[in-house]
């Protein structure tokens, strides 16, 4: 079993339950901080782990004319704050390898966005950073060539992998979430992460931009948990109707305090009787 060191944190599979929550794309300083002391309310009340996550940029929208966030200057800026005037550990995607680097400076994990997930330059410029490397599971893989892709990373010498289930693609602008994933992950023995809202997102659903049943992700979430992983992983907004990505599928921010608790008493039963594959 292997734990992964994110800033002051561990994460494991055998370890209490990690949260990684936010917006979906960075809006502005003030808002991104408000999410942030607000998960970090609901995380520390619990007794969970927290990770602020939001991106600078939606370079996967799925219209041109999609809100793609505030750019990597600005957002490095915001996270950066977020991480040092607020102590919480931050993640944010990464869309190319020069950004990797750059990214690395400001946060302390690389997301791999799931469909950049097999470009080894990707894994290969993340890992070289030296930080915590979040790589999501694309929509098109079985969950046993993650292996391929802990290989990629781990030839950097690089050990601070977490592997994402974030739903599979099944159909037209629809995907299904198999829970069998998520223990076959583990056999990586890296910390396995559940995407609650983007396993319950409807790609490209509305023509111009992704539908979702937000509805359904508190159920993703605590059937993930129930199984015994590393972390979750919600996107939260305190209008979800109103965000400028994903609002479809985002938890509600004032349903959070009661969901994170919730979890915390599945992970609780989950780790006392581990599931043996």
């Amino acid at each position: 079993m292997k734990h992964v060191k994110i800033s002051g944190l561990t994460v494991g599979n055998d370890l209490p339950l990690t949260v990684i929550a936010g917006p979906c794309q960075l809006e502005t300083a003030d808002h991104a901080q408000m999410i942030a002391g607000k998960m970090k309310e609901a995380c520390d009340a619990a007794g969970a782990q927290y990770v602020f996550k939001a991106s600078y940029d939606k370079a996967n929208r799925t219209s041109l004319s999609g809100k793609r966030g505030m750019g990597i200057d600005a957002g490095l800026q915001v996270l950066d704050d977020i991480r040092k005037t607020m102590g919480i550990p931050v993640l944010t995607d990464v869309h190319t390898e020069a950004h990797c680097a750059l990214a690395a400076e400001a946060v302390d994990v690389l997301q791999i966005p799931a469909f950049l997930c097999r470009q080894t330059d990707m894994l290969l410029a993340a890992g070289n950073t030296g930080k915590a490397v979040n790589v999501k599971k694309g929509q098109f893989l079985a969950p046993w060539e993650m292996t391929n892709i802990v290989d990629k990373v781990e030839s950097t010498g690089n050990q601070n992998i977490l592997l994402t289930e974030r739903g599979t693609s099944f159909g037209y602008n629809t995907l299904v979430a198999d829970m069998r994933g998520l223990p076959q992950m583990a056999k990586t023995g890296y910390p396995v992460v559940m995407d609650a809202t983007h396993s319950v997102q409807q790609p490209g659903g509305k023509g111009g931009s992704s539908g979702g049943q937000r509805e359904f992700a508190p159920v993703m979430a605590r059937a993930a948990v129930s199984l015994g992983i590393g972390a979750v992983f919600i996107e939260t907004h305190q209008e979800p109707d109103k965000a400028p990505s994903d609002g479809p599928n985002m938890i509600p921010l004032d349903q959070m305090p009661q969901l994170v608790d919730t979890l915390m008493r599945f992970d609780a039963l989950a780790k006392a009787n581990p599931i043996q594959i």
